[in-house]
């Protein structure tokens, strides 16, 4: 039930992400992929047991089914055929990046820049790579060769003014970055590294006016981190204190700063969290990233992510987001790999802990996230979020009675009175009574989360529909239906519920209007066809009836469902008489 804020402050967030994704849409870099959920199997045929042009194609084929690590085992194979191919080039070296291979990656985008290609993800990599390896030199160079447009004219002032930095050139540092300080959503951004770079050159005073108009919005985890320990440095604890606790007292998940508190309390004075030009290159192009993965790029931000890791493998919340990346797309094994990493870390493991659970989760290795929930619950006793995903998880395995005791154990802890964000729970819990047959208990749990929130529109068409299919509450409940549709006017399973509603009252002209619509919305939903074809028969469209039905029968999840159609395909429906269906 928490989300980890690490990412900017919410509406400078949003300019920043949709600014960086714009770019990175409108940038010259290969898109990698993505293909079908879950780990995908590695393929089994090896790349030297075929032809350059076979595995060139076997390569495209598994970076269709989002295979990154076979799909670059092909194109390497290709390449080597091919080494002069600029294109197969470049896709190598975006799959290699891509999947963490970093040595290679780094050979590769020398083999483009060498060639004089222009490209900024290569670019950027070299430069970092450059930079970490003392060969500041060689970076400002290729640094030289960026090009001014798509996402580099967001890496290039960053990547200038760490090289700056680097040869101690504080001014010419801010001069660079001054493109982001006018650009529209990249004020934070700019004061950030400002900041970062006036420290790092010493001036503390002019760095705690950038820090604090940084610090003064919503700010993310890792701006409270940097800041912090700033504030920490240089004798303002009492700032440092005020920053912490406003973070807790709005963050969804406080614990994350208890180490901040802890060794503030302690006294002792911490070393600066970016000590050098690299790391505050590799936090930089790790803003980046965040912000693209906020807005969906996953597979840039990714990119970054390993660029920002291999110039700085102790920042824990770049690999933290490759873990996400992971995880979001299926790879469940490998976002376990990143999140391994992490899961005793005193700052982010608890969170780590609980999308570890997820993972195993996904990976079907239900006892293990059982225990892991079960473990995490009891480690901290006031916490309902592990609770809730062990409920979650019961449900999905349709273990019912398992998911309302869960369930039923984080609304104890949630205590009284009840508070609006637990509505879910008793949603949830809801929906376990239903699937027992325990329906006064569910509709109890329903009526208590309305009563926290009234106008959530799936609690409306959930209480609402089962009435509508119970034949009770109808006035009621056709109300709470159309106001559901008032709240979610495309929502097909929603007005699905009203066109049903409708049909129960024997209005079945305006239910034909509104089913239609329904299936307009969610063409191959069977219940939604279904009633469709009811309401058809009512009104005497019997031959467009017929046709719902056959449609209905052709996506049926149950033999139930199949055989009610099919009596229906044969005998029709009695006059007025309207068809059973499952409560969704």
């Amino acid at each position: 039930m928490t989300n980890l804020p690490i990412r900017h402050p919410r509406a400078r967030r949003r300019l920043l992400a949709a600014a960086l994704l714009a770019a990175a849409l409108s940038a010259p870099v290969p898109v990698l992929a993505t293909g079908a959920a879950g780990d995908p199997p590695r393929h089994a045929l090896p790349p030297a047991a075929t032809s350059a042009t076979g595995s060139y194609l076997a390569g495209r084929f598994a970076q269709q089914h989002d295979d990154w690590a076979a799909a670059a085992q092909f194109m390497g194979h290709a390449l080597a055929a091919d080494p002069e191919d600029v294109a197969l080039l470049r896709r190598t070296h975006m799959l290699k990046l891509g999947g963490g291979d970093l040595d290679t990656a780094v050979t590769l985008a020398g083999r483009l820049a060498e060639r004089q290609v222009t490209d900024q993800i290569a670019l950027t990599l070299l430069i970092g790579d450059h930079l970490k390896q003392g060969r500041a030199d060689a970076a400002r160079e290729l640094a030289a060769r960026m090009p001014r447009d798509g996402l580099a004219r967001y890496v290039a002032p960053l990547a200038d003014a760490w090289l700056a930095a680097a040869a101690g050139r504080t001014d010419d540092a801010l001069a660079a970055l001054q493109p982001l300080g006018s650009a529209a959503g990249f004020a934070a951004l700019y004061d950030l590294h400002a900041a970062l770079v006036l420290d790092l050159g010493g001036k503390a005073d002019a760095a705690a006016e950038h820090y604090a108009r940084v610090a003064a919005a919503e700010p993310p985890l890792r701006v409270v981190q940097i800041a912090g320990n700033f504030y920490e440095r240089t004798g303002r604890r009492d700032e440092a204190r005020a920053l912490y606790t406003r973070f807790a007292d709005a963050a969804a998940d406080a614990t994350m700063i208890e180490p901040a508190l802890k060794a503030l309390d302690d006294g002792a004075t911490p070393a600066a969290l970016v000590g050098d030009p690299t790391q505050g290159l590799a936090e930089a192009l790790f803003d980046l990233g965040s912000a693209l993965h906020h807005e969906g790029a996953a597979e840039t931000a990714l990119l970054f992510g390993r660029i920002a890791l291999h110039l700085r493998p102790d920042l824990a919340l770049a690999r933290l987001m490759i873990g996400d990346i992971m995880d979001d797309r299926g790879h469940h094994a490998a976002a376990l790999d990143e999140y391994a990493t992490l899961e005793d870390s005193p700052v982010i493991g608890w969170p780590v802990r609980m999308r570890m659970a997820e993972a195993l989760a996904g990976l079907k290795r239900h006892d293990e996230a059982i225990a892991r929930y079960t473990a995490l619950a009891a480690e901290r006793p006031s916490r309902l979020d592990p609770l809730v995903r062990l409920g979650d998880l019961y449900r999905s395995m349709k273990r019912y009675d398992d998911a309302v005791d869960a369930y039923t154990r984080a609304l104890e802890r949630a205590g009284t009175p009840a508070l609006e964000r637990h509505w879910p729970i008793h949603y949830a819990r809801a929906m376990a009574y239903d699937q027992t047959g325990r329906w006064p208990l569910a509709e109890a749990d329903l009526e208590a989360a309305l009563t926290l929130r009234p106008d959530e529109p799936y609690l409306l068409n959930y209480l609402g529909y089962t009435w509508v299919d119970k034949g009770i509450n109808l006035e009621r409940a056709r109300k709470m239906i159309e106001r559901a549709v008032e709240l979610r006017p495309k929502d097909g399973y929603i007005i699905d519920s009203l066109g049903w509603a409708l049909y129960r009252m024997g209005e079945y002209e305006e239910a034909v209007v509104q089913l239609e619509r329904a299936v307009e919305l969610r063409p191959v939903d069977p219940t939604i066809n279904d009633h469709l074809g009811d309401a058809y028969w009512q009104v005497g469209r019997s031959a467009e009836a017929r046709f719902q039905w056959q449609r209905a029968l052709r996506t049926a999840e149950s033999d139930e469902e199949r055989e009610t159609i099919r009596a229906k395909l044969d005998k029709g429906l009695p006059a007025r008489r309207a068809a059973q269906a499952e409560p969704r």
